[in-house]
């Protein structure tokens, strides 16, 4: 079954609203690893072919050939010189490549001579320029030099003058209150820079001040709020009700959650115990009691079934397309059938056959909580257990697509039969939850059974 969804990417909506949330989290985890699995190996074939692919372009890149031309007569073009009317003949090839290389050097030599030229040429205009040019430039400082002669001739003159009449004015008295003027201005200015500094000083202090009390007051406020809450707290009866409420549920959050590990270590303790005991049993020469076979059923044209005997599950061929009920049919007969008739058992008594979930729940209404029944899924090959409980029906999908039998998702005990699950289970609970004990087997309406259906 799960092989078959992994292989199909695909699950009938029906299929997957009969599975319980945990079988769909778990479903939907293993299809993700499929496709993962899908992806890496994809891509690893990609970077595979990929370094292929370079790897012969390099080798068809390294090759040499060699490709002759091709005559009119498919062969290979060949061309001896001389044996045409219109050859030349060597001497006269010879003396056109001479004559050749004399024109190319004559040339490349009328060619330097001109650049050679065209050289003295620019440096003769050079050195006139720059004759020129020393010309002007004297003429320019000879002017710049007499200028600057009359600018500090005028300048000496003007600072004689300036000498001459500060000579004549006397100075003592106003140096004497420039000073005073300045050392005034310093006094004041040491004096306003000291008032201010003496302000702040002053006004930090107040902000200190006013900060601390700010601060004593807002906690304070705070404390008071905290004595009223908690008064509030304690007088409040709905208040101390939720917290009850909100205490009870993690109290029995935790004690879901011991209970629910306490099951798993006892549900694989006591897995691990039947399995010892069971081989110990086998190696002793003991067996296991089990019910009669009961009779086969008569189907008209059948003989026997078209059973083969064969182990399970060898060269048998799955189909991974999506599953029809004649493909659920044949591979119920190819795979299923010879496994029930080998373990001796035949058709236990609460094996409906291949019916649909409602015909299953229309047989479980008239039973109490703990009924069941197992029958043939309609939509994949594999198993479902219908369940009735006190809250409604359940429907557990069974794995048969590997060596051995459990339900999907759900506790991943393996079973070597169904009835070893059945027995199982009527002990153990399916689910964590322990609810789900399967008491009471609901049998088939009709006596004896009919399996018409499968067996057709």
């Amino acid at each position: 079954m799960l092989k078959q969804i992994l292989a199909d990417m695909y699950i009938d909506p029906e299929l997957l609203a009969e599975l319980s949330e945990e079988q769909k989290q778990i479903l939907y985890f293993k299809m993700r690893e499929e496709q993962v699995r899908r992806w890496k190996e994809r891509e690893a074939k990609l970077e595979q072919n990929e370094a292929t692919n370079r790897n012969h372009t390099k080798k068809k890149a390294s090759k040499k050939s060699v490709n002759w031309q091709l005559g009119a007569d498919q062969d290979v073009w060949v061309w001896i010189m001389g044996e045409h009317a219109s050859d030349k003949s060597y001497d006269v090839i010879c003396d056109e490549i001479i004559a050749e290389r004399a024109r190319n050097q004559a040339e490349k030599e009328a060619e330097e001579r001109r650049k050679t030229q065209e050289e003295e040429l620019s440096r003769l205009s050079e050195a006139l320029t720059l004759q020129t040019q020393s010309d002007s430039v004297d003429k320019w400082r000879k002017s710049v030099e007499s200028k600057k002669h009359a600018r500090v001739e005028e300048a000496r003159m003007a600072e004689e003058k300036r000498i001459n009449e500060e000579n004549e004015t006397p100075t003592v008295r106003t140096r004497s209150v420039e000073d005073i003027l300045r050392d005034s201005a310093r006094h004041k200015k040491k004096y306003g820079l000291q008032k201010k500094k003496a302000m702040a000083l002053k006004t930090q202090e107040k902000d200190n001040e006013r900060l601390e009390e700010r601060t004593q007051e807002i906690y304070m406020n705070w404390k008071e709020a905290q004595e009223v809450k908690q008064k509030l707290e304690k007088e409040d009866p709905e208040w101390q009700a939720s917290l009850r409420k909100s205490k009870a549920a993690d109290e029995r959050r935790r004690s879901m959650a011991k209970q629910a590990r306490d099951d798993y270590k006892r549900l694989s303790m006591q897995a691990i115990e039947r399995g010892s005991v069971a081989e110990k049993m086998r190696s002793f020469g003991g067996e296991v009691k089990r019910p009669g076979l009961p009779p086969k059923p008569k189907v008209a044209g059948s003989g026997n079934c078209g059973i083969v005997r064969s182990d399970r599950r060898q060269g048998v061929r799955r189909m991974n397309s999506s599953s029809t009920r004649e493909n659920i049919i044949k591979w119920f007969k190819e795979e299923q059938l010879p496994i029930w008739y080998k373990t001796g058992t035949g058709f236990a008594a609460w094996f409906h056959g291949i019916i649909s979930r409602t015909d299953s729940e229309d047989l479980l209404k008239s039973h109490g909580a703990g009924s069941f029944l197992l029958r043939v899924s309609e939509k994949i090959q594999g198993y479902v257990l219908s369940y009735r409980s006190e809250e409604g029906y359940s429907h557990f999908l069974i794995d048969a697509s590997g060596t051995s039998y459990s339900f999907l998702g759900v506790d991943q005990l393996q079973h070597g039969t169904l009835a070893d699950l059945v027995e199982y289970h009527k002990n153990e609970p399916i689910t964590s939850l322990g609810k789900e004990m399967l008491l009471y087997p609901v049998d088939q309406r009709s006596n004896p059974p009919d399996y018409s259906d499968l067996l057709e």
